[in-house]
């Protein structure tokens, strides 16, 4: 699959820290808040993190919404894509 929005749901301050060029920074705890804003962006959509764990949660919670997203761990294992 290859993504069309790369999704980064780690905390600003983490994200500021680096990140996968040309992803968006939406932490966990907004993913719900922002939802619409989600289905807007282009799909299928990538989700990431530090470890795979939050950005699990996000892809569990979005595709009970109907987006069309992957789990792709750790931000690292992205950016090296």
């Amino acid at each position: 699959m290859k993504a069309k929005t790369v999704i980064d749901v780690r905390t600003v301050s983490e994200f500021m820290g680096g990140n996968v060029v040309g992803s968006i920074n939406i932490p966990l705890g907004e993913i719900t808040s922002r939802l619409d804003e989600i289905k807007q962006l282009e799909q299928p959509i990538l989700l990431c993190c530090a470890s795979g764990g939050r950005s699990g949660q996000a892809t569990m919670f979005l595709k009970q919404h109907g987006i069309d997203c992957v789990n792709g761990g750790s931000w690292l294992d992205v950016n090296a894509l």
